[in-house]
């Protein structure tokens, strides 16, 4: 497996060129960036910016191992609006179109929402209406993905949304494509269940994986802790991803500010590269 880090790992206030700086020294191969409404990668990114980009990476010797977004949370694809929903099939068009010109081969996608407790005033959806809108906005994209060969990962997040791991499953295959996949992340199956079970279910449907840690009885987003310091079984975690054959990219999705890093946010980054050497040695 290959380490890489989220972004979203750094402090903002930090430019582009120092997150990836700081990654390497760190340890890491790669680095997940983001599509966002401005910054080194946006919706508007030339293909020189783009390229520019790609090349900045390359030069502190790290790849670029998938394209999240937080842009879904405000353009929910499940929405009873149509513009919105026409948004986020934008978003998602742009998505690929950013992946294959960086030289990334999956995205990360939140197809839907059903409702999203940590967003105040966010919009309810039937379950059903949601999932068929979530089908028809994947379903528009294939076309997109498979013309620039990225594959579009279905996020596992807190969107009351393909809940369990048989559901993500044939969510999934109800596409009958090879486009089409998982981006499992490990600690937001905690609230619900359990990460190894999802690994050994969706098996082969796996494109990318992020790595966070989860303390259940703390029961909001307050309880995402530090790798190793949750209640993720790793070394489960570990013998499913191998048992399934599992080489991909893995990527930590630490969320700052974290108060024990608030002076020296660096310190973050070094410990999550050795805590991710650590897991990947684990057997069971």
């Amino acid at each position: 497996m290959k380490k890489s880090i989220s972004i979203w790992s750094f402090p903002n206030s930090w430019d582009f060129s120092l997150k990836l700086e700081i990654a390497r020294k760190a340890g890491f191969e790669g680095i997940e960036p983001e599509l966002a409404e401005a910054g080194p990668i946006h919706l508007k990114s030339s293909d020189e910016e783009l390229a520019s980009a790609r090349a900045l990476a390359k030069s502190h010797g790290l790849t670029f191992s998938g394209l999240a977004t937080g842009l879904y949370w405000g353009a929910n694809a499940a929405s009873n609006e149509a513009s919105i929903r026409e948004q986020a099939a934008a978003i998602l068009q742009r998505q690929i179109e950013c992946a294959s010109a960086l030289g990334i081969d999956a995205v990360l996608v939140v197809p839907a929402a059903v409702g999203v407790d940590f967003l105040p005033g966010a919009e309810v959806v039937p379950y059903d209406i949601a999932y068929a809108r979530a089908q028809a906005l994947i379903r528009a994209a294939l076309p997109v993905a498979e013309r620039h060969r990225v594959s579009i990962g279905i996020e596992n997040v807190w969107n009351k949304f393909l809940l369990s791991p048989l559901e993500m499953r044939d969510f999934i295959d109800s596409f009958q494509s090879e486009w089409v996949g998982s981006y499992l992340d490990v600690g937001n199956v905690l609230a619900t269940g359990y990460p190894e079970h999802w690994i050994r279910i969706l098996g082969h449907r796996i494109k990318r994986v992020h790595f966070k840690d989860y303390r259940r009885a703390v029961g909001t987003t307050a309880g995402f802790v530090d790798l190793l310091s949750g209640d993720v079984h790793w070394p489960a975690v570990v013998r499913e991803l191998k048992a399934i054959g599992y080489t991909g990219w893995v990527a930590a999705e630490m969320i700052p500010p974290v108060p024990f890093y608030k002076y020296c946010p660096e310190i973050l980054i070094e410990n999550t590269a050795r805590a991710m050497d650590a897991i990947f040695a684990l057997s069971e």
